[in-house]
């Protein structure tokens, strides 16, 4: 009894030293650089500004196609930089590119280079002497193909003949590509096959055989990351436009400094709420996960400066996210101990039975949701990937605090000597509602609450408002640049006032207010403006702070969210829907299951639209990851009772179909409450707290937490029955 007393005492121990190391990394770091400190985490636009730039077309009237594919492939190469980098079009034929977290703008235009095309080339026999073609500009090339002619480009390791490895970059060509590069070798046996990008030649491999295969592979002392680069491009193909930088300058933050503070202390006010109100609902167990989320956190800043993740305002929403899935998994673990000790079994028993029985709950739920966060990261572009990287990275942490750190607390303080039931509490008999019989009236308030959105949308259309209050993200609008006589803080009182000047001149509030670094110049973004409005604006800022009018410059600008990474969103959804519908039934064995999860998470997304409707809040950037969080959360709750009602199908063998089901979601009400309300808390602060921008953001997560904690409770599994008593009808 000593000998485990004193392991405890040295488990306690490690456990303090734990928190204590990962509050020493995310503070310091761990290197001089200071990798791994929360401070030097990389910020997106939103949050702390970055490098813009402003790049201009040769044609003077390119058309909208060869725009849209220009912005939409150049958006895919800065991802390389940021996955939260942004590109619209500005005017007819110049193009934006903002890339978050940079602030040395010659840097950047220096290693992102002018976005040209990768070409290959072979060259005349007066001219095959590498050293004669150094400069591509010199010499006469004949092209033998381009970018389009590339199906894929990914990096690979192969012996450098000296017994190590060197990066290479693979290509995969199509039919023409094939062919054409078929031809080229055989008229080249023996001589190179340049490779030339922006001009410059990165590579020319000597051909030593025919190649049919449609594949060859590019080499050339690169590095990971040059590969990396390279093989980006390549995959991408050529640009429709030619480009030239005009302007390059550095940006501020789009939600204001404040946003940061703001929100780190609604996220500590909202976790020490939770561990709290979890100390006070499970006593001892209560106490170990507030130990375990506060690991989870530390452990989480860390991550994301380690491994280079940029955070911007959907990634902290995917970290709200893991962070109510990681107290979800305690409340399921703590509330099969209960259960366990009120089955008569004694407290060391109870606590290794309501580990092992949640286990599988929140192995499905969380997987699940990996599974959505996969698909969005590889599928999707810009937010999406930024929301999946936040969202992947804090479920695995979460999922493993909750199985291992939290097992190993409780099982620290069982050792120390609460050993007692009172420590952990007993389940109370819970009385079984009657949820399949009052099904109607559930689908009922469901049907309402969705048929009002879709009317306001209607109402607002009929007014000619739009049905949706779409942001400057997804319309496009016009941008100002004005130079003021002194500096302004966008994020002061004196930007407020600014703002108030520019909303009161146009009639609109959709703006944004952006500094630029070391000058007095700031960016003004608002929705289309006419002639007239543009004018009054001007007449305004004129008058109130006598800028010269001479000096401001406007420009149209396209939607950040352009039409190809709409139908990127879309289709990455759709893909993860049918992804966890397939695993659902693989996992439960009944295809009904997957069926009623995805019912309950088309109910969510159309009663959060219904918010959107109604509020008028602006549809913009973070809608879309708005909605992401509201599938992953809804699916985590679905899955836990779906769980619960395979277990007791197996114990209540005796039990009709609708006894089952009601006892099921009696049995996880507790469950869902709890959680529900412990993500709430975390948002709810956020909106307490935050700035405008992130109440705008917060609110609707707000009625999708709601919706998702009653599509759970009062819609999945009743609809789970009915289709199971239509299919015996049916048979």
């Amino acid at each position: 009894m000593k000998n485990n007393r004193g392991k405890s005492i040295l488990g306690l121990l490690l456990i303090f030293i734990v928190i204590a190391a990962c509050g020493f990394v995310s503070w310091k770091g761990v290197d001089e650089s200071g990798q791994g400190a929360a401070k030097n985490i990389k910020l997106g636009l939103d949050l702390a500004g970055g490098v813009s730039i402003t790049y201009e077309a040769d044609e003077e009237n390119p058309s909208a196609e060869d725009m849209s594919d220009t912005i939409y492939k150049l958006q895919r190469r800065v991802e390389t930089y940021s996955t939260e980098a942004q590109v619209y079009q500005e005017g007819t034929n110049r193009i934006n590119v903002e890339i978050p977290g940079e602030y040395d703008s010659e840097k950047i235009l220096e290693e992102l280079g002018n976005p040209g095309t990768v070409q290959f080339f072979e060259i005349p026999e007066v001219a095959t002497d590498s050293a004669e073609a150094t400069d591509a500009a010199n010499q006469t090339f004949n092209l033998v193909m381009d970018g389009n002619d590339i199906i894929d480009a990914q990096v690979m390791t192969q012996s450098d003949g000296y017994g190590g490895n060197e990066y290479v970059v693979e290509l995969t060509m199509n039919d023409e590509g094939t062919q054409k590069f078929k031809e080229a070798t055989e008229r080249n046996i023996g001589k190179p096959i340049y490779i030339v990008y922006d001009d410059e030649i990165i590579s020319y491999p000597t051909v030593n055989s025919v190649i049919e295969n449609g594949q060859a592979i590019i080499e050339g002392s690169f590095t990971y990351e040059s590969a990396s680069s390279l093989a980006t491009y390549i995959r991408l193909g050529a640009l429709k436009l030619n480009l030239t930088e005009i302007r390059s300058n550095v940006v501020g933050a789009q939600l204001g400094q404040e946003a940061i503070p703001t929100s780190l202390k609604a996220g500590a006010i909202g976790l020490g709420i939770i561990i709290l109100f979890m100390i006070v609902m499970y006593l001892i167990p209560g106490l170990a996960a507030g130990l375990a989320l506060i690991i989870y956190v530390l452990a989480m800043l860390c991550l994301l400066n380690g491994l280079e993740v940029t955070l911007t305002l959907p990634g902290i929403a995917g970290i709200i996210l893991s962070i109510g899935m990681a107290v979800d998994a305690n409340v399921i673990i703590f509330t099969r101990i209960k259960e366990e000790i009120a089955s008569g079994r004694n407290v060391r028993d109870a606590i290794k039975v309501g580990f092992t029985k949640a286990r599988s709950a929140i192995l499905d739920g969380n997987i699940t949701t990996l599974i959505a966060a996969a698909v969005l990261y590889f599928m999707g572009s810009g937010t999406i990937k930024g929301f999946a990287i936040t969202l992947a990275l804090g479920i695995a942490l979460s999922m493993f605090t909750a199985l291992v750190i939290t097992h190993f607390i409780v099982k620290v303080f069982y050792g120390l000597g609460f050993t007692s039931e009172k420590f952990y509490g007993r389940q109370k008999k819970r009385k079984v509602w009657p949820f399949v019989q009052n099904a109607k009236f559930f689908y009922i308030i469901s049907a309402v609450v969705i048929i009002a959105g879709f009317a306001g949308m209607g109402i607002n259309h009929s007014k000619g408002n739009g049905a949706m209050n779409y942001g400057l993200d997804f319309t496009g609008g016009t941008s100002m640049a004005v130079t003021f006589n002194e500096n302004i803080d966008v994020t002061s009182s004196d930007g407020a006032e600014l703002l108030n000047t520019i909303t009161d001149s146009i009639g609109t509030g959709d703006v944004q207010l952006q500094n630029v670094k070391d000058s007095n110049e700031i960016v003004i973004k608002t929705q289309v403006l006419n002639s007239d409005q543009r004018n009054t604006l001007k007449d305004a800022l004129v008058e109130k702070y006598s800028v010269d009018e001479s000096l401001i410059t406007e420009e149209s600008i396209s939607a950040v969210v352009s039409s190809e990474m709409q139908s990127d969103a879309i289709i990455a959804v759709i893909v993860a829907g049918i992804c966890m519908l397939l695993y659902i039934w693989f996992r439960f064995k009944d295809v009904k299951f997957g069926a009623s999860a995805v019912v309950a998470l088309l109910h969510d997304v159309l009663c959060v639209l219904t918010v959107y409707a109604l509020v008028r809040i602006p549809v913009g950037n973070t809608f879309i990851a708005c909605m992401l969080t509201i599938v992953g959360y809804s699916i985590n709750a679905t899955i836990v009772i779906f769980d619960r009602i395979r277990e007791n199908r197996q114990m209540m063998y005796r039990a009709s179909l609708d006894e089952i089901v009601n006892t099921s979601i009696s049995q996880t009400l507790s469950r869902s409450i709890n959680t529900s309300l412990t993500t709430f808390i975390s948002v709810f602060a956020l909106w307490l707290f935050g700035v405008a921008a992130i109440k705008e953001f917060t609110m609707p997560l707000m009625a999708g937490i709601i919706a998702g904690a009653f599509s759970s409770v009062f819609i999945t599994g009743t609809l789970w029955f009915m289709m199971k008593k239509i299919g015996k009808k049916n048979k």
